[in-house]
């Protein structure tokens, strides 16, 4: 537990315009993308994703890795914290038969466009709020999604995905390990709201006693 691991190492890398995307995004695009609606999942390019629709190449070959590393079977209980619209626990769902799925996401919008195979499974809660009972799942995994809330709030957050794993967690975040990547962070951030160094991260996973494993979003 606690480990600091690349679980999506299997995850496709896609090359990212920084210089470009840094001079066109604005406040005015962060605060519309932050309200997590349809112009952020399915609206202009400069809001979000500009289009976010199902494709097995990205979550499939990363499932394998999740099964093997918390030993996930058809017996085991898995949430997924900021679902959006449910790609990763479909295919979840799909390559593990039998495994419980449950999800979270803060957007409406997302919830509402979950994919049919896992929508019953989904619902809109906060993050730093979820609704479900202490140790309710074997396994909580957060991608890219506890940093769009405020340091604080984001505490909170953590010390819920803790509070509701009975046995194991994995998160990803926002994170800088130098100047250069700190730059290269600004001008790619759209929503987060908590980005620290890596060693920062670390002292506050200590400070609201997160225990699970982690790894860093950097572009």
């Amino acid at each position: 537990m606690k480990q600091e691991i690349d679980l999506l190492v299997n995850y496709p890398k896609t090359k990212r315009d920084l210089k470009q995307r840094g001079n066109e995004k604005t406040e005015e695009d962060r605060a519309v993308a932050r309200q997590f609606g349809e112009a952020f999942f399915d609206g202009d390019r400069r809001h979000g994703y500009g289009g976010f629709t199902y494709n097995p190449r990205f979550w499939q070959p990363v499932v394998p890795t999740f099964q093997k590393h918390f030993g996930l079977t058809a017996s085991s209980r898995l949430l997924d914290v900021g679902s959006a619209k449910g790609f990763m626990l479909h295919d979840i769902q799909h390559l593990i038969p039998g495994i419980t799925v449950k999800g979270v996401d803060i957007s409406d919008y997302a919830v509402a466009n979950t994919m049919e195979s896992v929508r019953d499974h989904v619902s809109v809660a906060n993050a730093s709020d979820l609704p479900f009972d202490t140790n309710s799942f074997d396994v909580v995994i957060s991608i890219n999604t506890i940093h769009n809330l405020e340091q604080s709030e984001c505490g909170k957050a953590l010390q819920e995905i803790e509070r509701v794993s009975q046995q194991h967690s994995f998160i990803t975040v926002d994170a800088y390990r130098t100047d250069e990547e700190y730059e290269r962070m600004q001008a790619w951030n759209l929503t987060a709201k908590t980005i620290m160094h890596v060693d920062e991260w670390k002292t506050f996973f200590d400070d609201v006693g997160y225990t699970g494993d982690y790894f860093w979003f950097i572009p």
